[in-house]
């Protein structure tokens, strides 16, 4: 009785994962297979294509579009109408062999690798030295600041937005490119720091103190002590922090569509998503190629860094 229990427990769990793993997964293996098929083939229920279409993604990456051939049909209407002008039929073909309405994917994700990756770097720094703080050293207003630390996230991002945006503008920040970059830079570091310092700091608590002892007594200092000693046992933590900062900038649309409205050079992948519904790709297999490609960096720095994940260092670095 007591073996049939427990292989149900465990079939149970095992199931309990499967379903868990399945929800997750399908939305991309839908928006995968649509990317992929033609719009004859949409209807079909199938998630295997009938034919592999590669179209959209060499539309989104501007492959084979420098030059478009003019429609038989626009060009037969040019041609049967007589009262056109040649101003006019200059402006038809023109404008159906313009290619400013294809999707900028390049442009677009350019701007959120640098703006995520400067904000995930700048927000781990900034929070090793912080947890170091307020899990290591004892000083006036300690309690209160980690107590107060993510009050933060009391606050939904749309309520702060507008005091935000006019603090920044009363500043002058938003007249320029750096400036606006750098308002953003504020912006992600204040929403992912509280969240990076509380992690850190915890994790920082679970390492013995005496191997910093052991290097203090060696002759090593403060700093060194953080990035030769700290910083190596909690790597899995701290990269931890550094993906989960990397995709709160990589995905943030809300801040980024109103901050960046002013300067369309600087618009993120979210952003570029957004306008794509309502330009002239709107087209199914051409919204989830963008999804797709908008996902896949986040999917290949979490398998790059999967590893460093699984611990801590830390286990047998001294005997207690």
């Amino acid at each position: 009785m007591v073996k049939n229990k427990s292989f149900l427990n465990r079939a149970g769990f095992f199931l309990l994962i499967i379903f868990i793993l399945l929800f997750s997964v399908f939305p991309f293996i839908q928006m995968l297979s649509t990317s992929l098929k033609y719009q004859w083939d949409w209807g079909n229920p199938s998630l295997i294509p009938t034919q592999i279409n590669l179209e959209a993604y060499k539309e989104l990456l501007n492959i084979g579009q420098l030059e478009k051939d003019l429609p038989e049909s626009v060009q037969n209407l040019i041609d049967e109408t007589p009262n056109i002008t040649k101003a006019q039929k200059k402006a038809i073909i023109a404008k159906f062999k313009d290619t400013s309405g294809v999707f900028p994917f390049f442009r677009y994700f350019r701007n959120s690798f640098l703006l995520a990756t400067t904000a995930a770097l700048l927000s781990v720094t900034i929070a090793i030295f912080g947890a170091y703080s307020l899990s290591r050293l004892q000083y006036k207003g300690r309690s209160t600041i980690q107590r107060g630390v993510l009050f933060v996230y009391m606050f939904g991002g749309i309520l702060i937005l507008i005091p935000l945006y006019k603090m920044f503008v009363n500043m002058g920040f938003l007249s320029t490119k750096a400036g606006t970059f750098t308002s953003l830079l504020i912006i992600y570091l204040v929403q992912t720091l509280p969240v990076s310092l509380y992690m850190l700091g915890n994790y920082f608590r679970t390492i013995s103190f005496s191997i910093e002892e052991a290097a203090m007594m060696e002759g090593a200092g403060r700093f060194e002590t953080i990035w030769k000693i700290i910083v190596p046992l909690s790597m899995s933590a701290i990269v931890t922090v550094l993906v989960y900062s990397f995709m709160i900038a990589w995905n943030e649309y809300l801040y980024a569509s109103v901050f960046l409205r002013g300067f369309e050079g600087l618009q993120t992948l979210p952003i570029g998503l957004q306008t794509l519904f309502v330009s002239k790709n709107a087209i199914w297999d051409r919204i989830m190629a963008a999804s797709m490609m908008t996902a896949v960096p986040v999917i290949v720095l979490f398998m790059s860094i999967q590893k460093n994940l699984a611990g801590g260092m830390s286990a047998g670095g001294v005997k207690e």
